[in-house]
């Protein structure tokens, strides 16, 4: 019997906890939320996400909603959540202070440049007079009108355009101006009626079948973990460990207790499916998650692949080469019963979540499901009786940001595509499952302890500052263990703070590998939910809690944080290149290097380009105060193939420009041209086709695409920049190294 591809979306939609707990000692009087992204992504992402698949009946997908949004969610439908932006939304103009000014200049703005604020001219005129003429300038000549139209913009811009045909949304865009209290009273009104809709319209489409809706542990947290910080060894031996270790494997049942028990209350059925937080998954945890009822979970290809000392290969066009192994469920015995796991397709749910805003709906539409068709012909010429399923699954939310229109023409034109493919089948987990029970065992002694970042918990554990917070959560821990008197029932506030504060979004924020401007805000949240636990106990406050974690400044150097899909005009628009890698070269790491031209290089990379700028001191010239050639050299540590010397004359014979390259890639600053070469035999360069973008305006940006070097997934490279005058050496970029990149 032949089968079609099944494949299964996964959503996972979750906003960590904002809410401070009740009676806080860093509480504000007048907001009790600290950001507003569950009110604004509430009507950007949530809702439209599934209006959009219901107009296509024969597909279905699974969304996973976490029981902490869903609270959050139902705080401002009921008028309980006031968050700093919608006090000043809810704010007249005329008693708006000097501070509060300040704020709404620095903040307002927080939207993606290109697809939230250019659209919408009036919200792009007031962005380009704060990029051009300074935060000071517009405080000193705003106008209150200014001020007015601003903290209405950022809350219509947060709108889905599905709803820009609601007869007010649809005055307000047209309105563009001069937006009274009033207007901005209804635009929060229309918020809380978008939002009041989320619950009810997955509820509605799970009992019709075409939506499964999941949940996550109460407060997100990373179950693992909670059994023993030990677990963090598993994949990373030499881990730096926290001083204390946390194993409070008891916590694990209460928080899948409450969120099974808020999803039959919101849902009227017991949850099938349980999204681990961040795809985390170990031995330890399986048996929790079975005996609460769970029938299946997800994780990620990294964790399959440790669990089955496989590493999944990928060809030039990015497609598994051992499909087999992935694109099935699997089953793990515990001693409650059977529980299945899937894996996902790293690499597909990359593509949507980093890739696809980049490209044209059409074109990216058409790479997915060639992608998808291409795993089709595979199943039918290796294992045409066995179903095979591919697993999609990211977040549900945050890339949205990034595409056009909050991606509805990609997603319109994807769902399309797929209803009219005979061999390509859209279905939820459990429907495959109640199909094609999972018979392949993972024995559970087996089951990698990781998560669907690296197949590690590096993200949240083994930094000095993320180990700082796990040895502040284990003191709040134990004190609430000395208080046997205190039960969840007897004294929830205690316990709902240590839920909180034993959330994964706390230690992602802190040290080292991701970062935003508001690190500040999430340290002091997770030390608001411990001083929580402290004050519902009568305990003293540490006054290491009254303390941040870390010195929340701006890094220098910094590594690639995600990835990045710049537009190349040579403008270096600040919010394309946030996520990217940078090195610091003139003026940021003492005197001797205030005098470079150069002063910063950014890089970075997604699935279809490398990605460089250069920062340049103002009013360099290239061919007079920099030399006009730049050259990218790309080596490839630990892979034989043809490399040469750099192919030009004077090179000193010093580490790293006397390596042997395989790739080169010259650029005339002031012509804009390119020109491309591969090291073949006896150290002789041969060109090649490239299509690299190239501009230089207040910077220079480069977009070099990776099929210009024909180097598949997964491929480490190093790379080094080399300045030239008329073929003769004259810099190279970093010094005393090489910058580390690997194709995704």
């Amino acid at each position: 019997m032949s089968h079609p591809l099944y494949v299964a979306f996964i959503w996972h939609q979750h906003q960590p906890l904002y809410k401070s707990p009740n009676g806080c000692v860093f509480g504000d009087s007048q907001h009790n939320y600290h950001l507003p992204w569950v009110r604004l992504h509430g009507t950007k992402d949530y809702l439209d996400l599934v209006l959009l698949l219901e107009k296509y009946p024969k597909l279905r997908q699974t969304v996973n909603l976490v029981p902490s949004l869903i609270l959050q969610l139902e705080d401002y439908v009921a008028g309980k959540a006031i968050d700093p932006y919608l006090q000043l939304t809810l704010t007249g103009t005329e008693q708006l202070s000097s501070l509060q000014k300040e704020f709404i200049i620095q903040h307002f703005f927080d939207a993606n440049h290109h697809t939230l604020i250019v659209p919408h001219h009036r919200y792009s005129q007031l962005y380009e007079q704060k990029q051009e003429k300074g935060h000071d300038w517009c405080l000193a000549n705003w106008q209150l009108s200014d001020y007015g139209d601003l903290l209405a913009w950022h809350n219509l811009a947060w709108i889905d355009p599905l709803f820009w045909d609601d007869p007010e949304i649809s005055n307000w865009l047209q309105k563009g101006r001069d937006f009274t209290l009033s207007d901005r009273q209804q635009i929060y009104r229309k918020q809380q009626e978008i939002i009041s809709r989320i619950i009810p319209q997955h509820k509605q489409m799970q009992d019709n079948g075409q939506l499964e809706v999941t949940t996550t542990p109460y407060t997100h947290p990373i179950m693992p973990l909670l059994a023993n910080t030990d677990s963090g060894r598993v994949a990373v031996p030499n881990m730096t460990l926290p001083k204390y270790k946390f194993q409070w494997a008891e916590d694990i049942p209460q928080h899948l207790q409450k969120s099974w028990d808020l999803y039959i209350d919101r849902f009227g059925q017991s949850p099938r499916g349980l999204w681990p937080s961040e795809q985390s998954v170990s031995p330890e945890v399986l048996p929790h998650i079975r005996g609460q009822g769970f029938n299946w979970i997800c994780s990620d290809e990294a964790v399959l692949g440790w669990s089955l000392q496989h590493f999944f290969h990928r060809d030039e066009a990015g497609n598994v080469q051992e499909p087999d192994f992935l694109y099935r469920p699997y089953r793990l015995e515990t001693p409650h019963g059977d529980l299945a796991i899937v894996f996902r397709d790293h690499r597909l749910s990359d593509l949507i979540g980093f890739t696809y805003s980049a490209m044209t709906p059409k074109q990216a539409t058409a790479d997915l499901v060639g992608h998808l068709e291409a795993i089709a012909k595979m199943q039918r010429e290796q294992n045409p009786d066995i179903p095979w399923l591919v697993t999609i699954a990211l977040d549900g939310e945050n890339c949205w940001e990034f595409y056009p229109e909050d991606g509805k023409p990609f997603l319109e034109t994807l769902y399309a595509t797929l209803s009219r493919e005979e061999h390509i089948q859209l279905v939820t987990v459990s429907e495959y499952l109640d199909k094609f029970p999972a018979i392949t065992k993972i024995s559970p002694d087996k089951l990698h302890s990781g998560s669907w970042v690296d197949g590690s918990f590096t993200t949240w554990i083994g930094d000095p500052a993320k180990n700082r917070a796990w040895d502040y959560l284990t003191q709040a821990r134990k004190v609430l263990a000395n208080h046997p008197e205190a039960t969840p029932e007897s004294n929830p506030q205690a316990w709902e703070s240590m839920y909180a504060a034993e959330g994964s979004d706390w230690f992602w924020w802190f040290g080292e590998g991701h970062s935003s401007n508001q690190d500040a805000i999430f340290d002091q949240l997770f030390r608001e939910h411990l001083c929580g636990v402290y004050k519902a106990l009568n305990e003293n406050i540490p006054p290491y809690l009254l303390q941040p974690i870390e010195v929340h400044i701006a890094h220098g150097d910094q590594r690639p944080q995600g990835f990045i899909h710049p537009v190349i005009d040579g403008r270096g628009d600040e919010q394309d290149w946030e996520r990217a890698g940078r090195i610091e070269i003139g003026g940021a790491r003492g005197t001797m290097h205030v005098s470079s031209p150069v002063q910063r290089l950014w890089y970075g990379v997604d699935h279809l380009n490398f990605y460089l700028r250069m920062d340049l001191q103002t009013g360099i010239k290239p061919g007079k105060d920099l030399p006009a050639e730049l050259n990218l050299l790309w080596f490839y540590p630990d892979h034989t193939m043809h490399n040469s010397p750099i192919p030009l004359d004077h090179v000193p014979n010093i580490a790293p420009v006397n390596y042997l390259f395989h790739h080169h890639l010259e650029i005339h600053l002031v012509t804009r041209s390119v020109k491309l070469q591969e090291a073949g035999e006896h150290f002789q360069w041969h060109p090649r086709a490239s299509r690299a973008q190239v501009a230089l305006n207040d910077c220079l940006e480069v977009a070099i695409p990776w099929a210009d070097l024909q180097i598949p997934p997964d491929y480490p490279l190093q790379l080094i920049f080399v300045f030239a005058e008329e073929g003769r050496f004259r810099q190279h970029l970093p010094e005393n190294t090489l910058i580390p990149i690997e194709v995704p």
